[in-house]
């Protein structure tokens, strides 16, 4: 990190920070955007995402500059250049002259095989959704070739949130590519010679600099224009045709998404990240300093018969509070000393917004010795301090000149291979987004939050209902939808089914629960199926709870009594309120023969006392371990519940089984595969891998590993399948007929990957297993967020889907053998359908029994006495790998690969 001379805070900039927000705060959109000569200009045409941003190489300071590891970055501030190309050609370039010349075309017809490809080999940028288009696999699937549907259950009649987008019945997209005589690297300027002629004025259009798309053909397959700039340069540019693309083309899908994010900005919407938020509309939240703004998030796509527009509800949480002002409390309650490293620990990484342009990005960080009044450089050589840039450009008066400046590295766009250029934002100007996790333990706090992001089916249909109506009001929308050819119709209506709900094997009993959200009732009535008694264990805590612990101890014991877990009494250690005193008594007091480990943690601070016990216990001196806040067991009247879910997680992580449900197929095991980021090593991923070892899918083996890369592929599934693969032999002597694996953690754009990388290692496994006849393997793409939304009608109002509601059709893709499940309910709020992808299938499963068996494992999950939004092993994946992540930083030992010793 760059450092310099300690930070002051003048005695005015307490008086007008505020000021100085709200001036940032009153600028409008439009103000933000401006027009500039810049030193890498890449040119925007009227809401195209195919621009970036321009950008000035900022001169010498005249003080200590950065560090020398620094130096190789190249300085910018960055700035939305104007909307209006026509103000562009005024300043930079005054086209003097046009002229059009026709080339005779080349022989041979245009296909359009492998469009995605040739696309980005041409220069052009595919988004990781759109890649994933592009991956057919149900054609390799005999079993579901011809019909991916299934039949069971009740049907239900659902309306969803997507809109139909009609198109001619022979509409074609037109792709040419285009080159430049003499060649250079503005796209800025390419944008700006293409579009100044009377050729392209009249038609839709929609170009990055390289591939440009047409929805009317030119007259010829190579076209010629030539431009004289002012400088008395002229520029060749031949327009090539390379293709013709169906509607359904994943290039066609993206130009139709451009178009769309262009008819939301004509809406008064501006685009931060993938999404489009409405800052003139905020929901003010003011007792806990937070402001929400509303938006949408939106997608095109082809589904089975017809191309759809699917729009959802979104929110940006914002900080009515300055960087600034983070920075100023933050010194307040510090001192100076050591406030640097403190503030760059809590700020860098973080997302910040600048509300002159709205724009969001994010904190990499801090460079104490550059300040306001430091210059920079523009493209005419000229030399402006920020705050004279502000002043100028956005009328804003930075009042702290002394305060130091934020970096960001923003990668290009258009190339992920090239190095980061760095922006320089100034905390005063700088909003902070999100929520810390310190801010999600108030529970005042998240409750106001979620009263207003957690909107009913009725309320998020009303305000779907408003997009789409704004959407056919706008003038310039229609105009953009007709130009294009589009015709938006109306919000669509499906048919899905429900499929029966199922029983709750216990030891001695099948229950069929009141509720199939929870049945904790009937875990403390009915005993589980197999538990292991608890004869010799730990329980650490301070003096201060003894009382406390007491009381619950004897709570467990009761509840452990109830279920058939018995609980003999513990060694009880007390100890000191600080993390080296647990650590030290647990070292101290740790024998082979303790099967337990309890600490009663008088702090949530994880990082103090939670996260060295269980490094230590997992990996050090392998021991299960449960750890339970102080506050947690002063709960007034939750005494019983907090007992029974941690004795139902102690039974876990010493091997024992709570319940089960009817699985049919008998030889069948599930696996469930995760990947998470590394929290302490960014270069980091964790790869759970969690597999059923025997028949009724109840108790499991669970293996991760650190990884390094880039992406969230796994490169170890070979080992952990064998090593599965051996466990299961030993408790069944023999194989499993079937292996269905169920694949979270999958980002956009990795479809791809998964069927040509994970896929092999995953089958090369299970076929060198066995010499004779190897299990069958089938892998599912699990994503619990995804587009689609379902509402049922009730006595003329929305409401949730009812539990096991399946769709496996019209808002399913036709490439993939996919369906989604509703597998929980939302007690507040909209439940979230979550989305299955059968890449790979030997087992030939019919479309029902797949659905059923992925309905059945839901209710496997151990933690949770109820159903859950994904698969049973899925989730445990998740919790393995979010305990190493967060927590472990290393591979937990081997001896507990056979507990859940992660709940």
């Amino acid at each position: 990190m760059a450092t310099g001379d300690a930070w002051r805070f003048p005695d005015s900039c307490r008086g007008t920070e505020k000021a100085s927000r709200e001036d940032a705060r009153d600028m409008s959109g439009e103000a933000a955007m401006m027009v500039t000569t810049v030193t890498a200009p890449e040119a925007s045409h009227d809401g195209e995402q195919l621009a970036g941003r321009g950008c000035w190489t900022r001169g010498e300071h005249g003080v200590d500059g950065p560090q020398e590891a620094r130096k190789q970055w190249k300085k910018f501030l960055y700035c939305e250049p104007h909307k209006r190309i026509k103000e562009v050609l005024e300043e930079e370039l005054y086209i003097k002259r046009d002229e059009c010349h026709i080339k005779n075309p080349p022989t041979g017809d245009v296909s359009s095989d492998d469009a995605v490809c040739t696309f980005m080999e041409r220069g052009g940028k595919i988004s990781r959704e759109i890649m994933d288009l592009s991956v057919c696999t149900r054609e390799k699937l005999t079993s579901v070739r011809d019909c991916k549907t299934g039949s069971s259950g009740i049907p239900v009649k659902l309306v969803t949130n997507l809109f139909g987008l009609d198109l001619p019945q022979d509409w074609q997209l037109y792709q040419y590519h285009v080159t430049y005589t003499p060649n250079f690297e503005s796209r800025r300027m390419r944008i700006a010679l293409l579009y100044s002629h009377r050729e392209l004025s009249n038609k839709a259009k929609a170009f990055d600099g390289v591939i440009l798309f047409l929805s009317q053909k030119l007259e010829e397959k190579v076209t010629e224009l030539s431009s004289e700039t002012q400088r008395g340069e002229t520029v060749k540019m031949t327009i090539t045709l390379t293709r013709v693309l169906p509607a359904s083309s994943p290039l066609c899908i993206q130009v139709f998404s451009i178009i769309f994010r262009k008819i939301l900005k004509k809406l008064s919407m501006y685009q931060i990240g993938r999404n489009f938020y409405k800052p003139s509309e905020p929901v003010i939240i003011p007792q806990h300093n937070l402001s929400l703004w509303p938006g949408f998030t939106i997608s095109v796509s082809q589904f089975e018969s017809r191309l759809l527009f699917s729009a959802d509800v979104s929110y940006k949480v914002l900080r009515n509070e300055t960087v600034l002002e983070f920075m100023t409390g933050l010194c307040r309650q510090t001192g100076m000393s050591g406030f640097t490293e403190t503030c760059e620990k809590q700020l860098v990484g973080l997302i910040v917004l600048t509300r002159y342009n709205n724009k969001t990005y994010r904190i990499d960080d801090i460079d104490w010795s550059v300040k306001p009044t430091h210059t920079f450089q523009k493209r005419d050589a000229t030399e402006i301090t920020y705050v004279d840039y502000y002043k100028q450009q956005y009328d804003i008066t930075v009042s702290d000149l002394n305060q130091p400046m934020l970096v960001s590295l923003l990668k290009s766009k258009r190339n992920d291979n090239a190095e980061p250029r760095m922006a320089y934002l100034v905390p005063e100007l700088c909003f902070l987004t999100g929520l810390t996790s310190r801010v999600t333990t108030d529970f005042q706090l998240m409750k106001a939050v979620a009263e207003e992001m957690r909107l009913s089916p009725l309320g998020r249909q009303q305000r779907l209902a408003r997009l789409a109506d704004d959407i056919q009001r706008n003038k310039d929308a229609r105009f953009e939808l007709e130009t294009w050819g589009l015709h938006f119709g109306c919000q669509m209506s499906l048919t899905g089914r429900v499929v029966p709900s199922e029983k709750i094997l216990m030891q001695d009993h099948i229950c069929q629960p009141a509720s199939a959200t929870d049945w904790s009732k009937d875990i403390r009535t009915w005993k589980i199926l197999s538990t292991q008694s608890l004869n010799k264990w730990l329980m650490i805590c301070s003096d201060r709870a003894e009382n406390v612990t007491e009381s619950f101890l004897s709570c467990l014991r009761r509840v452990g009594s109830s279920m058939g877990f018995n609980v003999d009494h513990p060694k009880i250690i007390k100890v000191q309120e600080t993390p080296a005193a647990f650590l030290s008594a647990i070292q101290k007091h740790l024998d082979p023969g303790v099967q337990l480990v309890m600490c009663i943690l008088p702090s949530n601070q994880q990082s103090y006392y939670y996260d060295p016990i269980k490094k230590y216990l997992s990996c050090d001196c392998p021991v299960p371990s449960q750890c339970v806040l102080v506050r947690t067991l002063n709960k007034q009247g939750m005494m019983m519940a907090v007992a029974t879910k941690i004795a139902m997680q102690m039974t876990c992580k010493l091997g024992g089984e709570l319940w089960a449900v009817e699985i049919p197929l008998k030889s069948l095991m599930v696996v469930g595969i995760d990947v998470c980021k590394d929290s302490f090593n960014k270069g980091m991923v964790v790869v759970g891998f969690v597999a059923s070892i025997n028949t009724r899918i109840t108790r499991w083996f669970s293996r991760c590993i650190l990884q390094k890369t880039t992406t969230d592929v796994a490169d170890c599934l070979k080992v952990f399948m064998t090593g599965a693969l051996n466990k299961w032999y030993k408790h069944n002597h023999g194989l499993p007929a079937r292996v269905i694996v169920y694949r979270d953690g999958v980002g956009d754009g990795q479809l791809k990957t998964l069927v040509e990388y994970e896929v092999p290692q995953l089958l090369s496994s299970v076929t060198e297993a066995s010499s004779n006849t190897s299990s069958k393997l089938s892998v599912i793409v699990v994503r619990k967020k995804c587009m689609p939304r379902f509402f049922t009608e009730v006595n003329r109002t929305l409401q949730n889907p009812p539990l096991g509601t399946v769709v496996d059709s019209e808002a399913t893709r036709p490439e993939c053998y996919d369906f989604y499940l509703i597998s929980q309910a939302a007690c507040r709020g909209t439940v979230n359908p979550t989305y299955y992808n059968v890449i790979y299938d030997d087992n030939g499963l019919k479309p029902d029994h797949m659905q059923r068996l992925t309905f059945k494992l839901c209710h496997l999950y151990y933690n949770w006495p109820g159903l859950i939004s994904i698969p049973a092993p899925c989730q445990y994946a998740h919790k393995l790998t979010f305990l190493v992540a967060q927590s472990i930083h290393k591979e937990p030992s081997l001896e507990l690969a056979n507990s859940l010793f992660y709940l």
